[in-house]
């Protein structure tokens, strides 16, 4: 039997472990499993509070194996769900296994990863459609939190 590789699987996959090595060292951790999660958890919740069109733009940019792990669990029927800021908090921390005070770093540390991969206009746009609370939320500290 003859072991062939699918050209984009493989680039999908190579990309997936890219970002996540380097979502974990902006992390500042060298756990890609935590990385995972972290990123799991900030695509979800952003994702549950976009409409259909909007969460399917946005998907569209993400790698292939990304966008798989994006719309895992997705209910379009009931979209897009409003949460306070609270409320998203306690989401993100619930579905990455964080403590709720490291939200707001992490979130933060994900958008600006977001938008130095996939870039900064894509991210932001995705942001309009989200409360002002759950944006500030998310919002990085640096240049990539102005756009």
């Amino acid at each position: 039997m003859s072991h062939t590789r699918v050209q984009s699987i493989e680039r999908t996959v190579q990309t997936t472990n890219r970002w996540l090595a380097d979502l974990a060292n902006a992390i500042g951790t060298e756990d890609r499993d935590f990385a995972q999660r972290v990123l799991k958890a900030w695509l979800h919740a952003v994702r549950d509070a976009l409409t259909v069109d909007s969460g399917a733009h946005f998907a569209a940019q993400l790698p292939d194996l990304l966008r798989g792990v994006y719309y895992n669990g997705w209910d379009p029927s009931h979209v897009p769900i409003r949460r306070s800021r609270e409320e998203f908090i306690e989401y993100f921390a619930r579905s990455g296994r964080i403590a709720l005070s490291d939200v707001p770093k992490l979130s933060a540390t994900v958008t600006e990863f977001l938008c130095r991969e996939l870039s900064e206009r894509a991210v932001m746009r995705v942001f309009d459609r989200l409360p002002q609370d759950v944006r500030a939320l998310l919002r990085p500290a640096g240049p990539a939190g102005r756009g």
